[in-house]
């Protein structure tokens, strides 16, 4: 093929990715990604209570942020905690049951702030509904139930349409860790629907813990902003940059507060796998990465990617649309080559059993019974 006949050929695939995003509902891009350290990070570093400066939320590495933690005190981590909740909840290489503490305290304070705002006569009615709405979902994750017990959650960032991240089982003593990372559409509000559960990084984790007999612990992690809608957030990498610089630091910080002999595995659905292929794990990060119902990876190959970390590809079922996305990458648009093409390089995973692109962590599919053995190393 000549030259031009090839630029001709990406650029029609360009032009139909268009065209099948726009099929499925382009919606408008410019989300803006939360990113930074988390609200309250000035007060956190201006504190001198302790006699001694606080690690930077900004700056310092999670390594830094254990070492921190483990010269100090019960009584004074709690006081820590309980003066600022939200830098201590997301703060990636603190204790995590003192973090699971601040992020339940932030959350009760981030409802009463909302049941004020939904009563201020100085707000629009539109914002004070939105403020009621807010405030009952705050309530929810408050008093809802996991297995075990109340939920846990790893970190908690009311801003923008929020982001959080919840615990399946004990990360302390599990011999294994996994981390999913979900695709569009996904935020505080989204995480844990009712309708389409095996959607959601609470279903997928919830369904994951339970197929490997809750010897994994998971996290279900909405730790970036995705994108909304099919839309140019969603045929761009400009989100899953940001969120992979986040996702790198959760997997820093797993590393120092979990089982260093055993990093977690990743499973990275739909445009949460180019989140992953961007952020590129090491070994020290990730024992594997797991990606389903995938656009791609922002990669040309598995060669791409550090090769010390196995890489696994689900065989996408024959009802999951995102198989009509060209795999493509031109003019800013598109994620790379299609993972499932042996030819990348990837390992195969089965997915008899899944329908639709969120049906593969439904219990009684090959592809979940997959990745339980995948998630213990087996």
């Amino acid at each position: 093929m000549t030259r031009n006949r090839i630029g001709r050929a990406a650029a029609a695939a360009a032009l139909a990715l268009a065209a099948v995003l726009g099929a499925g509902g382009w919606a408008a891009g410019g989300e803006r990604a939360v990113t930074g350290p988390p609200p309250g990070a000035a007060a956190w570093v201006a504190d001198t209570a302790l006699g001694r400066p606080l690690p930077d939320p900004a700056t310092a590495a999670p390594a830094e942020v254990a070492a921190f933690f483990a010269h100090l005190a019960p009584a004074a981590r709690e006081e820590l905690a309980l003066r600022h909740p939200l830098v201590v909840g997301n703060l990636d290489g603190a204790p995590v049951e003192l973090r699971y503490r601040a992020n339940a305290r932030a959350v009760a304070e981030e409802r009463e702030r909302a049941l004020a705002r939904a009563v201020d006569p100085a707000l629009t009615a539109q914002d004070r509904t939105a403020a009621r709405e807010r405030a009952e979902r705050y309530r929810t994750l408050l008093d809802g139930t996991a297995p075990g017990g109340p939920r846990r959650f790893l970190a908690f960032d009311p801003r923008g349409r929020g982001q959080v991240a919840e615990v399946f089982g004990d990360l302390a003593a599990a011999r294994r860790t996994a981390v999913v990372v979900p695709g569009s559409d996904i935020d505080l509000r989204t995480f844990d629907r009712a309708a389409d559960p095996y959607g959601t990084p609470v279903g997928m984790a919830r369904a994951l813990y339970e197929a490997t007999d809750g010897r994994t612990a998971v996290i279900a992690w909405t730790g970036y902003t995705t994108p909304l809608g099919l839309g140019p957030d969603a045929a761009t990498e400009t989100l899953a940059a940001a969120g992979a610089e986040r996702l790198t630091r959760l997997l820093d910080g797993l590393a120092v507060s979990t089982r260093p002999d055993a990093p977690a595995t990743v499973f990275c659905h739909s445009y949460g796998s180019v989140v992953c292929g961007l952020a590129r794990p090491g070994p020290r990060q990730a024992s594997g990465v797991v990606v389903l119902g995938s656009p791609g990876l922002g990669v040309g190959s598995a060669a791409d990617l550090d090769p010390r970390v196995p890489l696994w590809a689900t065989a996408r079922n024959g009802s999951d649309w995102i198989g009509n996305v060209p795999h493509v990458r031109l003019f800013g648009l598109g994620h790379g080559a299609d993972p499932t093409d042996p030819a990348f390089g990837a390992r195969p995973l089965p997915s008899t059993g899944s329908h639709g692109h969120t049906g593969y962590f439904a219990p009684g599919t090959a592809s979940l019974a997959a990745f339980a053995d995948v998630a213990l190393g087996r």
